[in-house]
């Protein structure tokens, strides 16, 4: 029987991509899983639905109002634009940098209310691009970067006020989902050669990680698991 069995996770961004293959394995192991969604209808069947727009702080906020207890959280909602610093949207700025990073800080703060006294793991699902600037890294890089940064202060936080919860982050290259289709948009022709040039990863390849993340013994904590296709080359 899967350790995960009976527990309840928190799952953001559970309606597609990555989010979305996780809840499904999670189910398939018995877990109680919270999904939050801007489409709460697109969410897997079994799947609790929470319905939030993660661009504002309120929607944030009330995701955790009456949520009762649960044993993990997993950010798996994100936005991908390919937007240059040097010309780039300040509109598609302020999106990704509320998901990305805003939310996700807010979401992991307010979770530690909700874990039992035995504590509980949250998990952030980041991107090769917080470890290293691609040539088109342009905004999206800087809030995986504080993805990053936050994870590893919220680590250092929690250990020194001796709250039992373990943070983690999993940073996946390409994977093959709408996210990707978002960020090549206006370059569908360039998006149509990488996929043609590479076997990208899959959602349920990421979800795998975060499970095995899950999974792990309470005196195992995994800080971070890189990961990308054999066929990507940085």
């Amino acid at each position: 029987m899967s350790r995960l069995a009976g527990k309840t996770i928190l799952v953001t961004g559970a309606s597609s991509g990555i989010g979305r293959a996780l809840a499904e394995q999670l189910l398939a192991r018995g877990t109680s899983v919270l999904g939050v969604s801007r489409n709460p209808a697109s969410l897997p069947e079994g799947v609790i639905r929470i319905q939030a727009d993660l661009t504002r702080r309120e929607d944030v906020q009330a995701i955790f109002q009456d949520l009762g207890c649960i044993d993990a959280l997993v950010n798996c909602a994100g936005v991908a634009y390919l937007s240059r610093i040097i010309d780039g949207n300040p509109t598609d700025w302020e999106e990704m940098w509320r998901v990305n990073v805003m939310a996700l800080t807010l979401c992991s703060q307010l979770s530690l209310r909700h874990f039992p006294e035995r504590g509980g793991r949250i998990i952030n699902v980041s991107s090769m691009s917080g470890h290293r600037v691609p040539p088109s890294g342009g905004f999206y890089a800087p809030t995986k970067f504080a993805v990053r940064a936050i994870s590893d202060s919220m680590r250092h936080e929690i250990k020194a006020a001796g709250i039992p919860v373990q943070i983690g982050t999993v940073s996946p290259g390409f994977v093959d989902t709408p996210l990707l289709d978002l960020y090549f948009r206006g370059r569908e022709d360039q998006l149509q050669k990488t996929r043609q040039s590479m076997t990208m990863l899959k959602p349920e390849d990421v979800a795998d990680c975060i499970l095995t993340m899950l999974e792990s013994p309470p005196h195992v904590e995994i800080g971070d698991i890189q990961l990308r296709s054999s066929d990507q080359r940085v």
